[in-house]
């Protein structure tokens, strides 16, 4: 194991995403990565577990819950982990919406190395 994927390790990300092959393959490619993940399928089974995560990666059309709620939830419990909303053409409402909660947009389709590295870019600036 290279120096970068030990340093990796000791860091965790959470995922709520309700596409369970998004799911499965985000969580395979950051674990490959050398994060720890935290997948979730619904918001509700996240915000009825105790959290701890460096970095959280929220879809935003989730069944239960938009992300946005989720992260406000979130905060309101103290995790202020930074976050990233990953949707599909977001409007102008839910991108300010985002920026008041300090939430970063990556737009899908995704594209995984854009996704790491709008990850390792919070991670770095959060563990300053």
């Amino acid at each position: 194991m290279d120096q970068v994927t030990e340093q990796r390790r000791r860091f965790s990300i959470l995922i709520v995403e309700d596409d369970v092959s998004l799911l499965a393959s985000l969580e395979f490619a950051l674990e490959a990565d050398g994060f720890t993940v935290f997948p979730f399928a619904r918001a509700g089974s996240l915000l009825s577990a105790p959290i701890h995560a460096d970095c959280m990666v929220i879809d935003m059309r989730l069944p239960d819950l938009d992300g946005l709620t989720v992260v406000s939830r979130l905060r309101e419990r103290g995790v202020w982990a930074p976050a990233i909303l990953i949707t599909t053409n977001p409007d102008r409402r839910t991108r300010l919406a985002a920026q008041a909660l300090g939430v970063q947009i990556v737009e899908k389709p995704l594209i995984t190395g854009e996704l790491l590295g709008r990850i390792n870019q919070l991670i770095a600036a959060n563990h300053r």
